[in-house]
C-alpha cells in the first residue's frame, strides 16, 4: 500500500449525538475504508473538537466505543489541549472556569497552581450574592491567606453563569485579589486564556444551544460596561484558532512517525458541521499555510501565531494546504436538503464568530459541501486517487 500523503481532521461530536439519538452509526463507512483488517488506520486521523468538559482519555474512549476502533488520547484534541504549549503560564496561580474536571484538565496540560470558582466562593462567600438561597446568614471571618490569582483560564461554559461572571469580574477588577478593594481599576488586567469560542453548538434539541462563545460575549460586555475598556485575551484557543490547527498538524506528524510512514503530509482535510468554527478555522489555517509557503520561498520569516507556538520550527515543514469539508448533519443545514450549488447559502449574513476574529465571508465558504461524513471520506479518497488503494487492500 502506498504511504499516505494526506490526513483527516474530524469534528465528531455532532455525529455522536446523532448516533445516540437514532441508534444508527452515521460513520458506518468510516471503519471499512479508513481502517484496515488489522484495525489500523490507513491514513493519519486527528479528532478536533471544541468540547472541553471531559478528560482527553475519556473522549478517546467515547470515540473508540462509538466507532468500533481504538482511538488513542494522542489522536484527540479538545479545545484546551493546545494549552500544553503555553508553558510561560504553567507556573502561575490560575483561576479556572467551566464544568467537568476543570482542575484536573488544567493540571494535565501543565498548570501547577490551580484555583477553582468554588475555591473563590468558599474563601469569599459575600461575593456571590445573586442567589439569595446561597447567601451566608452570618458574617464570615476575613480571608487573609488566599493566593493572588495571576491568570484566568476559561475552559468552557459553566453551570452557574451568574456566579462565574461575577467572580471572574471580581478577580479582574482586583488584580487577582478578590477580597481587596483598589482605588483604581487595573489595566491591562491579568492574563486571560479562553478555550472554545463557539457561539452555538448542536445537541439533541431542534435548534442549536448556547456555547462558550455566548458566555464570552456576556463577560466581554459586562467588563466593558463596568470599566469602559475592552476585555483582552492572551490567547483564544480551539477552533477556529490557528494555534489549534498547528497543534493538530504536530499530532498528525507524530502519527506518521509512529507508523513508520516515510512520506511527508502535504494536505489535510478538515471535516465539520459548523461554518463559523470548523470551516472558518480550516480556511484560516489554509491561508496561513499559503502565506508561510510564500514566506519560505522568499526567505522571509512568518511571525503569525509564532509568539506562543514554536512547533512548526521543530520539523521539516511539508504541509501545503488544509481543505475544509462541510457536512449537513449538524449546525449547518440540519433539517434541509443538500444545496444544489455547493457554494450557495453557505455564507451566513450574521457573523457568529468571536469578536477578535475579523469577519471574512470567504472563510466560511467550504472547499467542499457534502451530505455526511461518509461522502466526505469518499470525496477525499477520490481526490487523492486512493479509491483503488483501499479497494485492492
Amino acid at each position: 500500500q502506498t504511504p499516505p500523503t494526506f490526513g483527516f481532521l474530524f469534528d465528531i461530536d455532532v455525529q455522536l449525538v446523532i448516533l445516540k439519538r437514532t441508534f444508527v452509526l452515521p460513520l458506518c463507512f468510516f471503519p471499512s475504508v479508513v481502517v484496515d483488517s488489522n484495525g489500523q488506520l490507513r491514513v493519519p486521523v486527528v479528532f478536533v473538537t471544541n468540547a472541553g468538559n471531559c478528560l482527553q482519555q475519556v473522549k478517546a474512549q467515547e470515540l473508540s466505543d462509538a466507532l468500533g476502533l481504538e482511538v488513542s488520547p494522542e489522536q484527540v484534541i479538545l479545545s484546551h489541549s493546545p494549552l500544553r504549549l503555553f508553558r510561560q503560564f504553567h507556573g502561575r496561580c490560575v483561576l479556572v472556569s467551566g464544568q467537568g474536571p476543570v482542575e484536573e484538565n488544567a493540571r494535565n496540560v501543565g498548570f501547577q497552581n490551580v484555583v477553582t470558582i468554588q475555591d473563590v466562593r468558599k474563601a469569599f462567600p459575600l461575593l456571590d450574592m445573586v442567589d439569595q438561597s446561597r447567601r451566608p446568614k452570618d458574617l464570615p471571618p476575613l480571608t487573609t491567606d488566599f493566593p493572588t490569582i495571576e491568570g484566568v483560564i476559561l475552559f468552557g461554559e459553566p453551570v452557574r453563569w451568574e456566579t462565574n461572571l461575577q467572580l471572574i469580574i471580581d478577580v479582574l477588577l482586583s488584580n487577582g485579589n478578590p477580597g481587596a478593594e483598589l482605588a483604581a481599576v487595573p489595566y491591562p488586567h491579568i492574563p486571560i486564556l479562553a478555550c472554545n469560542m463557539d457561539l452555538l453548538w448542536m445537541a439533541e434539541a431542534k435548534r442549536p444551544r448556547f456555547g462558550h462563545g455566548t458566555f464570552l460575549v456576556c463577560l466581554e460586555n459586562i467588563y466593558k460596561k463596568m470599566t469602559g475598556r475592552e476585555l483582552k485575551y492572551e490567547a483564544l484557543i480551539g477552533k477556529p484558532s490557528i494555534v489549534t490547527y498547528q497543534y493538530a498538524e504536530y499530532l498528525i506528524k507524530q502519527q506518521m512517525e509512529r507508523r513508520g510512514w516515510p512520506s511527508p503530509i502535504f494536505r489535510l482535510y478538515a471535516v465539520g458541521d459548523n461554518p463559523m468554527s470548523d470551516i472558518y478555522g480550516a480556511n484560516s489555517y489554509n491561508s496561513y499555510l499559503k502565506a508561510a509557503c510564500q514566506a519560505r520561498s522568499e526567505g522571509v520569516a512568518n511571525s503569525q501565531s509564532e509568539d506562543h507556538l514554536q512547533l512548526r520550527k521543530d520539523w521539516n515543514v511539508s504541509l501545503e494546504s488544509c481543505k475544509s469539508i462541510l457536512v449537513c448533519t449538524g449546525v449547518y443545514n440540519h433539517h434541509r436538503a443538500m444545496p444544489a450549488d455547493p457554494h450557495e447559502s453557505v455564507i451566513e449574513t450574521v457573523f457568529h464568530g468571536h469578536r477578535d476574529f475579523n469577519f471574512d465571508p470567504s472563510l466560511v465558504e467550504a472547499s467542499y459541501v457534502v451530505r455526511d461524513v461518509n461522502e466526505a471520506v469518499e470525496l477525499v479518497f477520490e481526490k487523492e486517487s486512493w479509491t483503488e488503494e483501499w479497494q485492492n487492500v
